[in-house]
């Protein structure tokens, strides 16, 4: 990953309207700081805006080095991906089955 200094948001402008736009992850008009995930030919970039710290561009190695900093961009800004684990929805159906049987047993009364 190689990363410089950018001092003007006009800058990263110019250059995301050149290039393949993959995500975008956080929002200036809410947040301190949003990244651009995009692409130019065979370059992987990052453009990072920023109202509180510098703004940046970086360049990634490859796809894999990319997407992983991708992934760890929503983790800082709390998008990312949430994985619940699956439920087992037979469990569910005996509980009901047994609720039905004890309202079964009620109606004979």
């Amino acid at each position: 990953m190689e990363e410089i200094e950018i001092m003007s948001w006009l800058t990263l402008d110019a250059i995301k309207k050149k290039a393949k736009i993959e995500e975008t992850i956080g929002n200036l008009q809410t947040d301190h700081s949003m990244s651009v995930f995009c692409t130019i030919e065979e370059d992987y970039l990052e453009l990072y805006y920023s109202d509180s710290e510098a703004n940046y561009l970086r360049r990634y190695e490859d796809r894999e080095e990319f997407e992983l900093a991708m992934e760890q961009r929503k983790e800082e800004d709390g998008e990312a991906s949430f994985e619940e684990e699956p439920r087992d929805y037979d469990e569910d159906e005996e509980e009901e089955d047994e609720f039905d049987s004890i309202e079964d047993e009620s109606d004979q009364y």
